[in-house]
């Protein structure tokens, strides 16, 4: 029901007949004339966020030529925004579809200055149906779920400046520009900041996939490639800065108390091919550094049931995840560099077709058997950085600067 709702909601970021499931929309009773009511009863309800962030909408093509006039048009437009002196700043007040307040104003003069909005109303301070869908449109379009309440995240993207939204928009031109000239007619796109990744065939989205990718402190690089195989229930071998962040820390301090990090997370440490007594490492030397580390296939694998392999220098890949939860949120900066998929089950067999059905890869799911397959046809990868472009449909599309390669400095990434 959700994954309809959502796919319905943001149909060219549609939004305009959705009321977020658990969002009261009845009041308890109404004011005076005019002021809007009394008492508004708000019973949000989580689920919706995180059914949303898990299950995207399929939407454009980020690569897509057809995007390059509609991101012309919205520099015009942002320029046109600036030089009317820019968007009002929006005070850090919740609010919803009810609410009475200065603040409601303020919001709607904002709204109306992006092109959210487009009605106007005698009670500008009274938050209603019409701002509720310039709300949930507008959250929709920066990457948020669209709930119609105004919450901290929101109100963050709203007060990111129009010369900072303008300059994001200048800089990710010339990235799509360059990224449109190499993109083919079936490829996987991972973009990085909306932790997003894109089946596309024939210049349209076959499915989109939510994605967890590298913290700030752990960016996922930026890098083209080609998909070449697919490890079913793999042995996880550690990653060196899993490795020296994680692993190596952990097991200093686990030593200290009396404990061992591998016997507790079930690795095996290998010297020279050869594996190791977890008991005869000496965690506060300089021995750990010097070994392999690999964990068998099982539930507290972090491959989960499949690992997706490709040529890079970076020794990252894309993964499932048995921490599922990770893709409901707004927020998915959370990896050592690797990019975790939702439904990877789906994307595998879209790149299997032709050698593979849907059924087998279930199968591999329910059996636990490890199996490594050749793609009979590679397929094209992208790792890209876009924050901001704009789709046939005229929708303005904004990400969080993750990574802060825009040059606009950390306002663009603070929701």
């Amino acid at each position: 029901m959700w994954g309809k709702l959502a796919a319905a909601a943001a149909a060219s970021v549609g939004l305009l007949a959705i009321a977020a499931p658990g969002v009261a929309q009845d009041f308890l009773r109404f004011g005076p004339v005019g002021e809007g009511p009394g008492e508004y009863n708000r019973t949000y309800d989580r689920s919706f966020v995180r059914e949303w962030q898990s299950n995207p909408p399929k939407g454009y093509p980020t690569l897509s030529k057809a995007n390059l006039a509609p991101t012309k048009a919205a520099i015009a437009h942002y320029e046109e925004i600036v030089a009317r002196g820019g968007f009002p700043l929006v005070p850090d007040v919740e609010l919803e579809q009810g609410s009475s307040d200065p603040a409601v104003a303020i919001l709607r003069r904002r709204l109306t200055r992006s092109g959210d909005l487009t009605s106007d109303t005698n009670y500008p301070e009274h938050f209603g149906t019409d701002l509720d869908t310039a709300v949930k449109r507008f959250q929709a379009s920066n990457g948020l779920a669209p709930t119609g309440v105004v919450d901290k995240r929101t109100i963050a993207a709203l007060n990111v400046p129009s010369e900072v939204r303008l300059a994001q928009l200048k800089a990710n031109l010339t990235r799509l520009t360059d990224l449109t000239k190499l993109v083919g007619k079936r490829y996987v796109l991972v973009n990085i900041p909306a932790a997003h990744i894109e089946a596309v065939e024939n210049n349209a989205v076959v499915a989109r996939y939510s994605g967890v990718v590298g913290k700030p402190d752990r960016p996922t690089p930026l890098l083209r490639s080609t998909i070449t195989d697919l490890a079913f229930n793999p042995v996880w071998t550690l990653p060196p800065t899993v490795i020296k962040e994680d692993l190596i820390p952990k097991g200093r301090d686990m030593q200290k108390s009396g404990g061992n990090v591998l016997l507790k997370f079930g690795i095996d440490a290998y010297q020279g091919g050869k594996k190791l007594n977890p008991e005869s490492i000496d965690w506060s030397s300089s021995q750990p550094f010097s070994l392999s580390y690999r964990q068998a296939a099982g539930k507290d694998n972090p491959l989960g049931f499949l690992k997706i392999n490709f040529a890079n220098s970076s020794s990252v890949y894309m993964h499932d995840s048995p921490k599922e939860s990770l893709f409901g949120r707004n927020f998915r900066a959370a990896s050592s560099g690797c990019v975790r998929v939702q439904n990877i089950e789906q994307l595998a067999a879209w790149l299997l077709a032709g050698q593979g059905t849907p059924e087998q890869v279930a199968q591999l799911k329910e059996s636990g058997e490890t199996k490594f397959v050749r793609l009979r046809r590679p397929v094209p990868l992208f790792f890209a950085y876009v924050t901001a472009w704009a789709t046939p449909d005229g929708v303005t599309q904004f990400r969080p600067d993750i990574y802060l390669k825009d040059g606009v400095g950390d306002v663009a990434s603070a929701y």
